[in-house]
């Protein structure tokens, strides 16, 4: 900030320079005058100015580094008081244009809110019609138009599924519930939800659970287990997913092992990106890029980390591993 000031007062320290130069120009056109006391006089000079300018400093400058150091928020009073005719000029300009974005953000928030709760409640209204399809889909008679259409209404109600979670992931804190779940019924609700694609694909489930329980939220995890299910059974053909659960270090750790398609190495470091759907298979045109990115969103607030494995042709494994018990002191706040 040194620096910025002595740029600052350039135009004042190169005239009172000027006027030191005047002086010795003077006594060298007149020699009556005196050079040694003129020199005193100037030396004089030059110190009484560079201490003043070190005087003047911090007092001039405290404001316009309150602002160098403010973090942009809403929050005026850490700028202090405004005490120089410019400064205050600068503080009325941040007042205006603060107060301005401030009702600005206020009118967005309420309209993103309004569209938040339309959406929701649309996708809440669509839900019903979908149910009411799933059970005609059911009666029809040719087999092979109920499986693709099943097929079909299975993706469709995915994608609702997850715009509905992707819409509450913002204000999921305040919807959590920690608790002892047992992980066999939740995945056993999300393998039956996807019978009518593995079936038609020849795949099936080996489920070994070591470690039976995990404390986390029941809700929450379902969802992340139906993106990672889905993803696995989207990308393998006729092979058997194995879901293992142990205990590692006070860790539950959850692997979900498919033997499809793997993702390319060069794509690891992108797969929890919003949006991203891999380099290859690009054609195929069914993937959103959004599973594994609100797997990861949902992942952080449960404390739960998520490793992934994968060899192209051969398969992908991804871990979850779970938070030992005192580690959700952290994430309830407490």
């Amino acid at each position: 900030m040194i620096w910025k000031y002595l740029k600052e007062k350039r135009s004042w320290l190169l005239l009172l320079v000027v006027l030191q130069l005047l002086l010795l120009l003077v006594v060298y056109l007149d020699a009556s005058i005196p050079l040694m006391p003129m020199l005193y006089i100037i030396l004089l000079n030059l110190l009484v100015c560079t201490a003043f300018v070190f005087l003047r400093y911090p007092k001039e400058t405290r404001f316009y580094r309150n602002m160098e150091a403010w973090d942009q928020t809403y929050d005026l009073g850490v700028l202090g008081e405004a005490e120089s005719p410019f400064e205050k000029v600068v503080q009325e300009a941040v007042i205006t244009q603060t107060e301005c974005y401030r009702q600005e953000t206020s009118v967005n928030f309420q309209l993103l809110e309004s569209e938040k709760d339309d959406l929701l409640s649309w996708i809440h209204e669509v839900k019903t019609p979908l149910t009411a399809m799933q059970l005609m889909i059911e009666r029809l008679p040719d087999e092979t138009l109920q499986k693709q259409l099943m097929y079909e209404w299975l993706r469709v109600h995915h994608l609702l599924d997850q715009q509905l979670h992707q819409k509450r992931i913002p204000f999921m804190r305040n919807d959590l519930f920690i608790e002892k779940v047992k992980l066999e019924p939740v995945l056993n609700k999300e393998i039956r939800a996807l019978k009518s694609w593995c079936i038609p694909k020849g795949i099936g489930f080996d489920v070994s659970l070591t470690a039976e329980e995990v404390l986390t939220d029941g809700k929450w995890l379902g969802f992340m287990l139906r993106q990672l299910l889905t993803n696995a059974v989207k990308y393998s053909e006729a092979s058997d997913i194995l879901i293992l659960s142990s205990e590692r270090d006070g860790h539950v750790v959850l692997t979900v092992e498919d033997f499809g398609r793997g993702i390319n190495p060069k794509d690891l470091p992108r797969i929890f990106d919003k949006g991203f759907t891999s380099t290859s298979g690009r054609q195929e045109g069914a993937a959103t890029g959004m599973g594994l990115y609100l797997t990861k969103q949902v992942a952080e607030p449960l404390g739960i980390n998520i490793q992934v494995n994968s060899a192209l042709g051969q398969g992908t494994v991804f871990t979850l591993i779970f938070p030992r018990e005192n580690e959700f002191v952290k994430i309830e706040g407490m």
